[in-house]
């Protein structure tokens, strides 16, 4: 399989609790057993086989720890999107593909692929990975992996109705916020009201309540949330910085407001 130093090394509070049980039986399966590496990941998933709940640590993680987990959980919840529909589409694998590549580089990819499919082939526990997410990741870096898992829902060109229900999943088991969860599904699914869900409100809001949700939106989602992931998440926050902007711009043209 080659190195696996890029997720092994550093890999952060993963390799503990449900996500280090399922991605230590997946190693297993791929590599050799005498990697002394592999040993010390498989003891930890076997730690959290004993304890479902894990024991959550108090230490501090560096910021490739941070990283490597944030990496980690897109690719354990990914799984459940990409399946969510009941097929595997190319385009979606494509999402993933870039995002590792990004983020750490040609040499990853071919392994966080494989991975991936050894995610797609196991039967992934939402709720008691999402437990784990929302105890170690703050609530900027898990808007922005729910931002990344809507982009790879819809991109096939479809949102279907499982996928919806899925990501809704995701997010109660992450502990998003709902207003927050719609507001990320909106700026992918378009309708005449998608600016307003957007902003987290409805089209009979007051103008004042469109401003004050704007800014409110705008403060919980900025870039400067997920510096600590690295230049190119930051990027990808961004982007979503933008379209709660755009969001605003389009109420205020409607409404011809200042």
């Amino acid at each position: 399989m080659g190195s696996l130093k890029w997720i092994v090394g550093f890999l952060g509070w993963v390799s503990g609790g449900p996500i280090g049980a399922l991605i230590g039986f997946l190693f297993g399966s791929f590599v050799e057993r005498g990697l002394d590496s592999m040993r010390q990941l498989n003891a930890g998933a076997d730690a959290g086989r004993e304890d479902p709940a894990y024991q959550r640590t108090t230490r501090t993680y560096t910021a490739t720890e941070q990283r490597n987990s944030f990496m980690v959980s897109l690719l354990v919840l990914s799984s459940a999107i990409i399946k969510a529909d009941g097929r595997v589409h190319q385009r979606e694998l494509d999402v993933v593909r870039g995002f590792i590549r990004q983020n750490f580089g040609e040499q990853a990819v071919d392994e966080a692929m494989r991975l991936l499919d050894g995610l797609n082939r196991q039967q992934v526990n939402i709720y008691e990975v999402g437990a784990q997410i929302a105890a170690y990741m703050n609530y900027s870096q898990r808007l922005q992996l729910f931002h990344y898992l809507t982009n790879i829902a819809t991109a096939d060109g479809e949102f279907s109705k499982p996928e919806k229900e899925v990501l809704e999943a995701v997010a109660a088991a992450i502990r998003l916020n709902a207003s927050d969860a719609a507001s990320v599904i909106a700026m992918y699914y378009k309708d005449s009201d998608s600016a307003y869900a957007v902003l987290g409100i409805s089209p009979s809001a007051t103008d004042d309540e469109v401003k004050s949700a704007y800014r409110r939106m705008a403060m919980k989602n900025h870039p400067d949330k997920v510096a600590t992931l690295g230049p190119d998440v930051q990027k990808a926050a961004e982007e979503k910085f933008r379209k709660v902007q755009e969001a605003y711009e389009t109420i205020k043209k409607q409404r011809g407001m200042n």
